[in-house]
């Protein structure tokens, strides 16, 4: 039997969410619109698939309670195709545990990692 995890990430503004994931790489695989408002959008990258509804508080903070880690290849082309777009956490380094990763934060102030296995 097929699994797989699809996380559903709350934010402010659904709408501006599924703009800002496509402006980076994402694809819309479908969305639900009420009265002129995107309340729930998928999204995808490659095989990943993420989630955005309608609900989620704007936030401060230096870290959500959600990060995004992104499996991708290509990481160095990726980071220089996104750095002058996003806001960069952390730039392209290579980690103890074999993965090459750079981290970002989207609009809403989540992370997303992007990692390349370096085997």
């Amino acid at each position: 039997m097929a699994q797989r995890v699809m996380p559903m990430v709350h934010v402010p503004d659904v709408r501006a969410a599924v703009d800002w994931y496509r402006s980076i790489g994402f694809t819309v695989t479908g969305t639900n619109e009420e009265d002129g408002v995107v309340d729930w959008a998928m999204l995808s990258f490659g095989e990943g698939i993420v989630m955005f509804s309608a609900g989620g508080q704007p936030s401060a903070a230096h870290r959500r309670e959600v990060d995004l880690y992104v499996h991708t290849e290509k990481i160095d082309d990726l980071y220089e195709h996104l750095r002058e777009r996003v806001e960069i956490v952390e730039t392209p380094h290579d980690t103890v545990y074999g993965m090459r990763e750079f981290i970002i934060r989207d609009l809403n102030r989540f992370w997303i990692t992007f990692g390349q296995d370096m085997a």
